[in-house]
Order: C-alpha cells, then structure tokens, then sequence
C-alpha cells in the first residue's frame, strides 16, 4: 500500500479532517458540518466542510458508508462521486433515502460518506472502423447473470 500527502483546508468550525477508522482502511470517512433531514426519497446536497488538493494523476472517489445504507437505507446519488485534481471548492455529498418509510435525521459531526483516492490513467481515444470480436462481444446487462 503506498501512501500519499493530500493538502486539505478546514471551511467550517464544525469541519473535520477525512480520517481512516482502521489502518489499511481504503476510505477515509467525510462528516457533515450541518444537520440533515431526509424524508423517505429526498435528496440533499450536504456540505462537509472540507477542500482539498488531490496532485495530478490522481482523483477522490466518494463513497457510501456500508453502515448508513444497511441500517438507515442512506446512499448517494452519483456512486461514485468522482473530485478532480484540479478541483478546490467544498467537498459535497448528495445523499438519498431510499427507505420507503422512515425519515433519517443526521446530526452536524455524522461520518456520511467514504473518500477513497485512486492513481489515475488517462486515455488518447482512436476512432477506428470496427472492433475485434471476443469472446464476449456486444453481451451486456444480465449476460453472466443468474441463468433460470
């Protein structure tokens, strides 16, 4: 595992720094510098506080947190969501209830999210007149999936 310096920005009095719960841990948990309420099917844009500095070649991916989605049905809408290098606003998390029947309340200081950062490759796209057939092909959605 290798590791690497993100320079970060506290915004809030309330903002916390991304913290691993556990070494080895791949996400860095995000808390919420303001309480949330979402009602069943809401969505909020919810403000962590926090900016930092990802050095090119990399990018943040943005996680739901397992627990939050088992026990409260808390997800986010764009999973992953994708910080640019170059990006340095406040990071903000979209949450959603997808529970059909109870409103979630988040208080300010709540760990909502994971923050996973990826070395990242980028591609020179070619077009060309066709592409070589696999094994696979054009086999999309549900193709290796449960047969009945």
């Amino acid at each position: 595992m290798s590791e690497i310096e993100i320079k970060f920005v506290l915004l809030h009095e309330l903002a916390e720094p991304p913290r691993y719960a556990h070494p080895g841990d791949a996400g860095a948990d995000l808390s919420c510098v303001e309480g949330v309420t979402l009602a069943p099917g809401e969505r909020a844009l919810v403000p962590t506080g926090l900016a930092i500095a990802l050095p090119e070649g990399y990018v943040g991916l943005v996680h739901p947190r397992s627990g939050l989605a088992f026990k409260h049905g808390i997800g986010i809408v764009n999973t992953p969501g994708t910080i640019d290098s170059g990006y340095r606003g406040e990071l903000k998390i979209c949450l959603i209830n997808l529970d059909k029947t109870e409103t979630v309340q988040l208080p300010a200081g709540s760990r909502i999210a994971q923050l996973v950062i990826q070395k990242v490759s980028t591609a020179q796209f070619i077009q060309v007149a066709g592409l070589e057939i696999t094994p696979r092909n054009d086999q999309g959605f549900g193709s290796t999936g449960v047969t009945a």
